[in-house]
Parts: structure tokens; C-alpha cells; sequence
């Protein structure tokens, strides 16, 4: 959230003083003998301008903070804040053939850091249990995310799963049951066949790469951003890209049903494709980067373009802060005996692969 400017305030404040002492200032009094009369009357006057004042900048507060609006519009502000948000994350299949004898799967320990820096609690979505188990889950839980890697997006467990939530997040936003959706890299590239149900993909040289976002339309993701980190954002090369897949514009302009579901809020080319970086869902509290907000505080691994700028830095945790936020406003409750069935990640234990990996830590399952 921006703060206002202490300059461009001084005018308006002197002015309401000027105004204000006008409405006290002594006048010309018809009864000179009732002295104590007329300073009570005066007195009056300023106590009833200061109230007026005051009230109206009170129902001006009131006014600007009903009409804020900090996400998707299907939220209802009468709602109450959950300010205990558990985000839901789904691991996918170990795809590296040197950390196969470590785990079946696993989640990059930057996603976890990235979600609890912003005060969200996470449990593991595991990706072989019965779809009831995912139905339940899904109602105990304030959000999903669908981290970055590189299994199939068609055919393996983390499609399956993804799918699941995908279908229960629609269904439950049409009912006003608020639950957002949040998609890095292979999640971005997730959420375009979930809502194409094509595979529309076009390889691009993306991989370990920064860039800068060219921006493209007002969105809500990028609502409150301040304007230095939104110029910053648009000028250096910030953004950490891992991807040899894009969607592109073109195939996304010939697609009806992601032109009509998605907002495009930024594009970058590998300079022969231009393809689409930041999107959002028009009705949904849907959103996807195809770049990595979760790498610039949380992985180092120095051959890698990674930009570990105060700038980049405070991108990451602004895009951290936004989902947990949307998470906030799902009344879903991760009650005692869910803690229990479904364990928070803390009872988890992450394993160092910062020398055989992309990845500092990982949790393998």
C-alpha cells in the first residue's frame, strides 16, 4: 500500500485552517452590553465547524474504504478476514533422476518460505489419494498453488490433482464460496490446459533467463503495487524465467476460452515469440506468472540469472503478500482434527540440494 505524499497535502491542510478560522473569526456585534452572550455564541460557531469538519472526513474514510477493492470481485466485504490462512500446495512427481532415491515427490522449499513469509500456513496436496480425500481437503483450506517443475501436463498425478481443485475452485467461487488459485511456470502452463483443455504451448528460449514485464492492461494483481516497484518491474530485468514452453500470443488471441476467461496483464519475448508472462481470470480470483517471484529471495545457485535485487526482492514478497491475502478472504477452517488428517508442512523435514539441484531445499514425500 502506497502512502501519500507529506508535500502535496500542505495547500489543502492550510486552506481547511483559513477556512475554518473564517468560520470563527469575530464579527460585529449588535449587543455590546452581553459580552459573555456573544463568546458563547462564537464558541458555539468554531465547536460546530470542527464537528462538521470531522464528520466529514470521517464518512470520507468510510467512503474510500468501502470502495477499495483489494481482489476479485466475487468476495463480499461483509465477510470476515481470515487472518489464519492455510494455502494448500501441490507437489508433483520427482522428476530428476539424481533425487529419485530421495522421494516419489516433491515441493521446492522456496514456494513454503515465499507463502509463510506473508503469514500463510501451508500443508503438502500429496498426489496419490482418493479424490474425496482432495474434496475434503479443499474445504479446510483458504487457497492452492500450483508450484513450477516439469512433469506432463496432460497425464501425470500433478495434472490429476490440479484438475480436482481447478474444477472445486469454480464451482465454489459461482456459489460465493471465495477461493483463489494461484500458478507459477508449469502452474501457469497448468492452468491454460485446465482452461482450454488443449495442450497450446510454443517452445521458446526462456530458460534461465531475466526479464523485464512489458505491461499490458489495469489489473487487480497489480492494483496496489507502488508505482517505483511497478516502473522497476517494467524496466529491469527482475522477472527469473525457467521455461522452454510458452503460450503465446497468438495461440492465446485464436482460443476462445482463454480470451474470454483470461485478463493478459503482461507479455515478453525471447525475441522471435512473444508470449504471455502475467495473466489473470476475468470472474475468478484465478491467477498465473510464468516466471519465478519465489526464486529471487529463496535460490542461489550462482550459475543461474537470478536477480537477488532489493527490487526483485520486494516483488516477490508484494506478489506473496497479494495471494495470501486472497487466502484471507476464504472462510474455510483448518480445524483441530483437519491439523490432524492433514499435516501442516512443519512436521515435514526439508533436505539440502543446493550442490545436485536448481533447488537450496527440497521436501520429498
Amino acid at each position: 500500500m502506497q502512502c501519500g505524499r507529506s508535500g502535496g497535502d500542505s495547500g489543502r491542510r492550510s486552506r481547511g485552517y483559513r477556512s475554518l478560522a473564517a468560520l470563527c473569526r469575530p464579527t460585529h456585534c449588535p449587543l455590546p452590553c452581553r459580552p459573555r452572550f456573544i463568546r458563547r455564541q462564537r464558541l458555539l460557531r468554531c465547536t460546530t465547524a470542527i464537528m462538521g469538519t470531522a464528520a466529514g472526513l470521517l464518512l470520507a474514510g468510510v467512503l474510500l474504504l468501502s470502495t477499495r477493492t483489494w481482489g476479485s470481485s466475487l468476495h463480499n466485504p461483509r465477510n470476515p478476514i481470515n487472518n489464519m490462512p492455510v494455502i494448500g500446495l501441490l507437489e508433483q512427481e520427482t522428476h530428476f533422476d539424481e533425487l529419485v532415491h530421495l522421494g516419489h515427490s516433491y515441493i521446492a522449499a522456496s514456494y513454503v518460505k515465499t507463502l509463510e513469509s506473508a503469514g500463510a500456513r501451508v500443508i503438502p496436496i500429496r498426489i496419490n489419494l482418493p479424490e474425496e480425500e482432495y474434496k475434503k481437503i479443499f474445504n479446510v483450506i483458504n487457497g492452492f498453488l500450483l508450484p513450477g517443475g516439469g512433469v506432463d501436463l496432460q497425464h501425470s498425478g500433478y495434472a490429476k490433482v490440479a484438475k480436482i481443485f481447478y474444477d472445486l475452485a469454480l464451482e465454489a467461487n459461482k456459489k460465493g464460496d471465495y477461493f483463489p488459485i494461484w500458478g507459477t511456470c508449469l502452474g501457469f502452463e497448468q492452468l491454460t490446459v485446465l482452461t482450454s483443455g488443449e495442450l497450446l504451448l510454443t517452445l521458446t528460449k526462456t530458460d534461465d533467463i531475466s526479464l523485464p514485464l512489458n505491461f499490458t492492461e489495469s489489473s487487480k494483481l497489480f492494483r496496489n503495487i507502488p508505482d517505483s516497484l511497478y516502473k522497476t518491474l517494467s524496466s529491469k530485468p527482475l522477472t527469473a524465467n525457467f521455461h522452454f514452453w510458452s503460450l503465446s500470443m497468438q495461440n492465446f488471441t485464436a482460443n476462445e476460452k482463454l480470451r474470454k476467461f483470461y485478463n493478459v496483464l503482461s507479455t515478453n519475448s525471447d525475441g522471435v515469440v512473444e508470449f504471455i508472462s502475467t495473466f489473470e481470470a476475468y470472474d475468478y480470483p484465478i491467477y498465473g506468472v510464468q516466471w519465478h517471484p519465489e526464486k529471487n529471495p529463496f535460490e542461489w545457485k550462482k550459475t543461474s540469472d537470478i536477480s537477488h535485487t532489493a527490487e526483485a526482492v520486494q516483488v516477490a514478497f508484494y506478489m506473496a503478500e497479494f495471494f495470501v491475502n486472497e487466502a484471507r478472504k476464504s472462510q474455510h477452517q483448518f480445524t483441530d482434527e483437519a491439523q490432524t488428517k492433514y499435516p501442516l508442512i512443519y512436521n515435514y523435514c526439508p533436505t539440502y540440494t543446493g550442490n545436485i539441484s536448481c533447488f537450496e531445499q527440497m521436501y520429498f514425500f
